[in-house]
C-alpha cells in the first residue's frame, strides 16, 4: 500500500512554493525623489516651509520635510494619528521633551500639543492623517 506524504501548511512552506514561481520586479514600481531639486513651498505656519515628498490625499498621508527657521512656533493641535519626526537639524520641543538632530521621536494617536524651536530645525515627518488645528486640517497654506 503506497503511503503518502503530507506537507505541513507553515508560512516557510508558501514561501519556498513562491519561490519556485518566477518573480519579476514591478516596473516603475519606485519613485525615486530628489529634495534638493524641489523648491521650499511656504506652510500655513509663519517661518515654517515644505517639501512634499509623498502624499496621498484620498487617505491622507504624508511624507514631507519640514523646516523650521528660528523660534517657530506649530500651534496648539490632535494627532488624530500617529506622526513620526526624524531631526536632521537643529532641535523641536513640546512639553514632553526636545528632539535634537539625529534623533526620533513619535507622537500617539490622539495626543495634543505645540510645538516650537528656538534654534530652528530640519525634520522628516510622517503622518497618516493630517494634524488638526483650531481653524485647519494639514500644513498646506490655503
Amino acid at each position: 500500500m503506497p503511503t503518502e506524504t503530507t506537507t505541513t501548511d507553515t508560512p516557510e512552506n508558501h514561501f519556498e512554493e513562491r519561490l519556485k514561481v518566477k518573480l519579476e520586479p514591478t516596473p516603475n514600481g519606485s519613485v525615486y525623489i530628489d529634495p534638493e531639486e524641489m523648491e521650499w513651498s511656504p506652510s500655513q505656519f509663519e517661518n515654517i516651509a515644505m517639501k512634499v515628498l509623498f502624499r496621498d490625499d484620498e487617505e491622507g498621508s504624508m511624507t514631507v520635510l519640514l523646516k523650521w527657521e528660528p523660534g517657530a512656533v506649530l500651534p496648539f493641535h490632535k494627532h488624530p494619528e500617529i506622526e513620526q519626526s526624524f531631526v536632521l537639524e537643529g532641535s523641536f520641543y513640546d512639553h514632553d521633551g526636545i528632539c535634537r538632530a539625529g534623533q526620533y521621536v513619535y507622537r500617539h494617536a490622539g495626543s495634543m500639543h505645540e510645538t516650537k524651536s528656538d534654534e530652528g530645525c530640519l525634520l522628516l515627518a510622517v503622518y497618516r492623517k493630517p494634524n488638526v488645528f483650531v481653524n485647519t486640517a494639514g500644513f498646506d497654506k490655503s
